[in-house]
């Protein structure tokens, strides 16, 4: 019997890299997946998978969002919920970024994930607990790893995450955070770089030991959702391969 039977996980982002290994993780350790993403395409490889339903969503969206839990609660959840949809900035630093990446890219990265939880959470308290895990960044730990909308958006998601576990540990819900470092997701960085961030990331890429593979995130997020990380609330786990440690 795997870690996550009888549990109905929302997973966003699911189409491609890490959402898309931890969608088939979640499925290997027995949960029941609502798998979302805002391209329908990344979505087709799941057609067929009897533990897997898709939702094609915009998280920034709020009917999309409640459809989406609403899916969840038909099926008899959420036990789970992954925030894992995110997007990049072009490194762009404060000199240079414009409104409109700055409000997207915190739309999609932060206000996207505080809408779920804030669509989640009513239900989950009332069938006595759940688990909400947030993919972060290293980039929510330091200030050179992105752009300023990028940085300040996951640094913005940590803080929400031990928000949720400290307003909501009470009633049986545990909120965690993933910071991951450089993963082979393919992520496009949103367009073409800008020198001065991307000179920024470059003094500190050469202490990054590797990249990570998705499924070693995923791995985690599954630990992270089971019973064996009960203890844990608040926590953010940086997976990055030792990189903040240098």
């Amino acid at each position: 019997m795997g870690r996550l039977e009888n549990r109905v996980a929302i997973i966003t982002g699911a189409g491609a890299g890490m959402g898309r290994a931890m969608v088939q993780r979640f499925v290997a350790e027995g949960a029941q997946v609502v798998a979302a993403d805002v391209v329908a395409a990344g979505l087709e490889q799941f057609r067929g998978v009897p533990a897997v339903t898709t939702v094609r969503m915009d998280v920034t969206v709020q009917a999309d969002v409640d459809r989406l839990v609403q899916t969840a609660q038909d099926l008899g959840g959420p036990h789970i919920l992954v925030n894992n949809a995110g997007i990049m900035d072009r490194f762009l630093p404060v000199g240079e970024v414009t409104d409109e990446v700055w409000s997207r890219v915190l739309a999609v990265n932060l206000t996207g994930p505080m809408m779920l939880c804030r669509a989640a959470i009513p239900v989950m308290v009332r069938s006595g607990g759940g688990v909400i895990i947030n993919i972060a960044s290293v980039g929510g730990l330091a200030g050179g790893r992105a752009g300023v909308a990028y940085t300040a958006s996951k640094h913005g998601l940590i803080g929400l995450t031990r928000n949720v576990a400290a307003s909501y540990g009470g009633d049986g819900i545990r909120c965690v955070a993933i910071a991951p470092g450089g993963v082979k997701t393919g992520i496009s960085i949103g367009g073409d770089p800008s020198p001065r961030g991307y000179e920024t990331l470059k003094k500190t890429l050469g202490a990054m030991p590797r990249q990570g593979e998705p499924e070693e995130i995923a791995a985690l997020a599954a630990f992270l959702a089971s019973d064996e990380a009960s203890f844990l609330n608040g926590a953010v786990i940086t997976a990055d391969a030792g990189w903040l440690a240098y």
